[in-house]
């Protein structure tokens, strides 16, 4: 009996996620890290470690399919965010199916466009937002879904936490900008996502600025106002220039670097 063919999966960007996915793919008996994209310096190096092929752009990788370099069944994209739709582009444009890490654009539009292209070509896309499957977002969806807190009529959240200066520099710079980085696009997508699972659509927000305090144009925080649907009602706390124990990181363990 023959063993199931692996699925060959292309790994983009190898800076602070890419090497967790590229862990999660090597330790899967179903797949295969056929190669890791990554223009950096450091790219080889990194590509070495995971016991796979580089290649210095996605170009460079579907120009050069041979029998011992197959076409990828699908693509993690773990860039900076600004550069998410012109790479799932010419993935949706090769056929090639796409993980892609959140916010899958930086722009309405543009995620307009992105999920257009992959419907006229019958590619899939997936964003990544894992925390819908951790145990403690899993456990309180069934509590809801039961009913055993009541109607819940309102929900008041906090993300809060420091980010150190190097999360800015060596290669972080894009998190600088008020067009790819800041806590909304990087951390807060995250938070709305898994609200918006468990209470239903949001159909109003309201939110100011908090004060900067680095200096770079993209924002540190916000306070958030928001209605679903339902008739829910909330507001929601988020900065990452501020010290505290209140996000959902250190309160689940999921990130080593957090406490």
């Amino acid at each position: 009996m023959t063993s199931p063919q692996k699925l060959n999966i292309i790994l983009i960007g190898g800076g602070l996620i890419g090497p967790r996915h590229a862990l999660s793919i090597n330790s899967n008996p179903s797949l295969h890290l056929l190669a890791l994209i990554d223009p950096a310096p450091h790219g080889p190096q990194t590509a070495s470690s995971l016991s796979t092929l580089h290649f210095s752009s996605l170009t460079s990788l579907l120009t050069s399919l041979s029998s011992t370099t197959p076409k990828p069944d699908a693509a993690i994209i773990c860039t900076p965010n600004h550069t998410h739709v012109p790479i799932a582009l010419q993935l949706i444009a090769a056929g090639i199916h796409i993980l892609i890490e959140k916010p899958i654009s930086t722009s309405i539009p543009e995620g307009i466009q992105l999920i257009s292209a992959a419907k006229e070509k019958g590619v899939k896309v997936l964003v990544g937002h894992h925390r819908r499957f951790n145990p403690y977002l899993l456990s309180a969806k069934r509590t809801l879904e039961a009913k055993a807190l009541g109607k819940v009529i309102a929900v008041q959240g906090t993300w809060c936490l420091l980010k150190p200066s190097s999360y800015f520099n060596n290669g972080g710079e894009w998190r600088r900008s008020s067009e790819s980085g800041g806590v909304i696009l990087i951390n807060l997508v995250h938070e709305l996502d898994l609200l918006q699972y468990l209470l239903g659509p949001i159909v109003c927000v309201s939110a100011t600025e908090t004060a900067k305090t680095r200096g770079f144009d993209a924002e540190e925080g916000a306070a958030v106002i928001m209605k679903f649907e339902s008739g829910v009602v909330g507001t929601f706390l988020v900065s990452d220039s501020t010290p505290s124990p209140w996000n959902f990181e250190g309160g689940t363990g999921e990130n080593a670097m957090v406490p």
